[in-house]
Formats: structure tokens, sequence, C-alpha cells
């Protein structure tokens, strides 16, 4: 009777939105695309923006060009860099404080996907005052038009850039949850390889981990439609093909470029198709244990597509071929499990384990809950899973 109410949910869902209207960012692309946003900002009107970065960033000189570029055009400019890694309701409430405190009427997020979830959250409370951020969990529930936000991801994973989706924490309660409304899509995303050229390659293998398991699991759900498979194909096979290549050689720009768009496109898949358990079990692990998303991602997938089994044979076939993994002619089982291998071996490749550190037994029953929780009903997925299936997979990872 529970898997007939969450397949009732999710029919119910996908069908709504239909009725929903779509967009994406207007993109920018292309080695120093960045110097055209400054121009672009001012064509649209703005006069003041509000930068969201982090430390790390703001040390590096990233930003140089951009700030002088706004200063060329007369932009004002301010920079909140105080965003941590799964960001929190403090940082957004302290980086909204200087969006009014500056009079900004624009907002740039800067950096990995921490910096633009943060920067959503911050477009979404000035879009509603009147609600916390704890009050727009879940779906739906921002619904006003935000500042202008131009997104520019440093990193070629979490697609932030292109979905709906802000991811937020809360060190108290140890949760982590999204803001979900297509009000939070970027009006603008720049996709500039060469600010991803200096990534140490265990950010650019984890963070490529992270897109490929959006693009995985946006096909393999049941809210895929002929938009998302495609791009989630184009994804895989952009990744197979230069995520080791970005990983070993970063200065190769033919690489980074075609990573960003992976994360771009992996992007687009995911925030219509949605994702599954691999997401709802990682963003436990980053709640409870800071664990960076893409390296939970990378560590569960594979787990989580065995333990689907026969359910995802076939659309994992179709991945393999896309992305040219196994023999076009062998049957959809072997294909399937070449796959799995195929995400394993990159996975060693890149130094990446295949185990969780420091998991606590004693705090498994309350991440199986909050797992199911953010899974149930709510992720289309293959093939819904319980407290004692959700269970299982957290002693699998578990090191």
């Amino acid at each position: 009777m529970y898997k007939l109410y969450c397949r009732a949910y999710q029919t119910a869902y996908r069908g709504a939105l239909y009725f929903l209207t779509w967009r994406k960012p207007r993109l920018i692309e292309g080695e120093n695309s960045l110097s055209e946003l400054p121009g672009i900002l001012k064509e649209s009107g703005i006069s003041s923006v509000l930068v969201i970065t982090d430390e790390g960033i703001s040390s590096l000189g990233l930003m140089n060009g951009l700030l002088e570029g706004l200063k060329n055009t007369d932009i004002q400019y301010t920079v909140y860099d105080k965003t941590v890694p799964n960001p929190t309701i403090a940082n957004i409430e302290n980086a909204l404080k200087m969006y009014h405190e500056n009079k900004c009427d624009g907002i740039i997020a800067f950096g990995g996907g921490s910096p633009i979830d943060c920067a959503k959250a911050v477009g979404a409370r000035v879009a509603r005052p009147d609600r916390t951020i704890p009050e727009m969990k879940g779906q739906l529930k921002v619904r006003r038009k935000l500042p202008l936000l131009a997104a520019v991801p440093t990193t070629a994973g979490t697609g932030s850039e292109a979905t709906i989706a802000a991811v937020i924490s809360n060190p108290e309660t140890h949760e982590k949850y999204a803001i979900n409304d297509l009000s939070l899509i970027p009006q603008i995303a720049v996709l500039d390889p060469l600010l991803t050229v200096k990534l140490p390659p265990h950010i650019t293998s984890t963070t490529g981990m992270d897109a490929l398991t959006h693009a995985v699991e946006a096909y393999i759900g049941r809210s895929r439609t002929r938009e998302t498979m495609e791009c989630s194909k184009q994804a895989v096979n952009l990744i197979f093909s230069n995520l080791y290549e970005a990983y070993s050689n970063g200065e190769n720009i033919t690489a980074r470029t075609n990573m960003q768009k992976a994360s771009y496109l992996a992007g687009v898949a995911f925030t219509r198709a949605y994702v599954g358990y691999v997401h709802a079990i990682a963003h436990t692990l980053g709640g409870f244990y800071s664990v960076p998303h893409g390296l939970a991602n990378a560590v569960i997938l594979p787990y989580v597509l065995e333990y689907y089994g026969e359910s995802v044979h076939q659309p994992l076939a179709e991945l393999a071929d896309a992305a040219g993994i196994g023999s076009p002619t062998d049957p959809a089982s072997e294909k399937a499990a070449a796959f799995i291998a195929a995400i394993k071996k990159l996975n060693t490749d890149m130094k990446i384990p295949d185990k969780v550190d420091g998991i606590s037994e004693t705090d498994i029953p309350l991440m199986v809950k909050r797992a199911l929780t953010e899974a149930n009903p709510f992720y289309p997925v293959p093939k819904i899973l319980a407290d004692a299936d959700l269970s299982k997979l957290y002693f699998l990872i578990k090191q």
C-alpha cells in the first residue's frame, strides 16, 4: 500500500509539472566568457550587486577580473565570502543583511555549489521577506521573482547554475534539506573553463562524480522526459570521456570545457527528472559528518545501483551504450554490470575511497529516517526502498 501511495504521489506531481513554466538560464560560454558578465548586467539595469563566494575563492584572486569589470562599468559591488561548505541559515541571513545594507539589486554567485545555493537562498529571502528559510523548505514555496541572479560555477559538478534547488544545512540539528522552486533557476550562467583549470585533482574528481550521479539518477528515475534523457546521455558520454583527463591534466582546456558542459547538462536533467536514494543518503552524511557532497555521491552511487538490481538494468544498459562501455550486443544485465564496474574503476583511478569513514552505528536509524523522509514519496526512484533497505545500504558504505 505504501509503495502504491508513493507511485500515486509521483504520478500526480509529474502531471502537475507539465503545467509549470520551465526555463533555462542564459548561457555565456567559453574561455574568458566571464569578462562579458559586467556588460550584460549593466544592460539589464543592474547598479549594485552582492557577490556571494567563499574565502577560498576570494583568496585565490579568481574574482579579480570580474570585480575590475564591474568597477569599469560603474556597477557597485559588495563581496560576501563567508559561505561554508553546505551553506547554513546563518550564512544566508548575514549575506541578506549585506544585500539590503548596500541597496543591491542583483546577485552574483561565484564558486562551487555552496556559494550558488547560498545566493539562491538569499534571493528567495529577498523575494519572500515574510518567510524564513525553514518555511520555504520543500516544493514551490517561494513562487516570487528573485532579483537578477548570475551563477558563475568554478567547479564542474553541482549543476546548480541550471537547477531549481538550493540545498541548506542546519548544523544544530544535523539536517540538510532543499528549497525547490522554479524561481531559483539563475537568469544567467557563465561557463568559463579558465575558472576550473586550477582546481585540485580531488575536487575535480568528486565534483565530476557529482555530475555523473545527477545524470544517472535523472535517467533511471520515472519522471524523465525526452529532453532529460538526452541531456543525461550527453552528460554521461562527456564525463566518461573527459573526467579522468581533467583530473590528471588540469590544464587541458578541452577536458575542462567538456566537464563544465556535462555538469550543466546533468543539472538540466535532474532539475526536471529529480534524483534518488544516492542523494538522500549523501545529504544525511553531509548533515551529520560534513562529508563533501560530491565525495558522498561518488562512494554511494555504485552501491545503490547494484541494490536496485533488475529494475535499472535497461536504463543503465542505455547509458552504457551512450558512454561506449561494453558491447552494444551484450544483454542489458551485462551492460548494466559493465556500467557499474566502470563507475567503480573511475573512482579507483581517481583515488576515491569505496567506503565512508566515521559513520556511527548509533546515528544510522536517524539517518535512515531522514533519508526516507527526503526520498519517499517525492523522488521518482526506479524501486521504492524501505527502512531495512536503507539501513543495509548505510552498513554497506560504512568503513
